[in-house]
């Protein structure tokens, strides 16, 4: 069957042609319109668009909700599998983790995009087009805006790995815990929750 997916309509109106251009990349960002089946950031000032991650990709997002489900409703906090942008705090970045964690005042840049330094935690979960940005620059970008936790899940890596950052400071996470899959692994405070990773495994294996 042809995919008969809608393109979306960059061509300037009799509104928008008389606007100046966009100057930075967030500028840019705010531009766009929204664009089906694509995650569009902004890491390091560059405007980066990438295809939305595989089914498995999705699910293993989904596992950490799961899994964090009973500590989410008993604290009355908010959990995102995907879809949910962040407005990195001081530089303004917007990014879409793979799964975000918030509190349910958590404030707000504009109407859509969660501010980073009001979060609880956010994970990535590596794919091959995404190694370097998410072992490399989210750390530090998150780091950046106070997210106190961050998660990052890879299967990329051999063997797969769950990686735990914390205490950011400096633009920097100062404690980093790693295990391979299917170990047990603390996700600090303001989380205080002892994951098991292997709910990781049949995923990560067809992933």
């Amino acid at each position: 069957m042809t995919s008969r997916r809608e393109h979306a309509d960059l061509r300037p109106t009799p509104e928008t042609a008389s606007r100046p251009l966009p100057s930075t990349a967030r500028e840019l960002f705010d531009a766009l319109p929204q664009l089906p089946g694509l995650r569009t950031e902004v890491i390091n000032g560059s405007l980066i668009v990438s295809p939305v991650g595989t089914p498995e990709h999705g699910w293993t997002a989904t596992l950490i909700y799961d899994a964090l489900r009973a500590l989410v409703m008993d604290r009355d906090w908010r959990a995102y599998p995907g879809n949910v942008d962040v407005c990195i705090d001081g530089s303004r970045e917007p990014v879409e983790p793979d799964f975000v964690l918030a509190p349910a005042d958590c404030p707000r840049w504009g109407t859509r995009e969660l501010l980073s330094s009001g979060l609880i935690m956010v994970a990535e979960i590596v794919s091959p087009g995404s190694v370097i940005d998410d072992r490399e620059r989210k750390p530090d970008l998150y780091a950046m805006g106070l997210v106190p936790v961050m998660l990052l899940i890879d299967p990329v890596a051999t063997p797969a790995t769950v990686t735990v950052f914390s205490a950011p400071k400096g633009g920097e996470y100062q404690t980093v815990s790693r295990v391979a899959v299917g170990s047990e692994l603390h996700l600090p405070a303001p989380v205080d929750f002892t994951l098991d990773t292997s709910i990781f495994e049949k995923a990560l294996k067809r992933t």
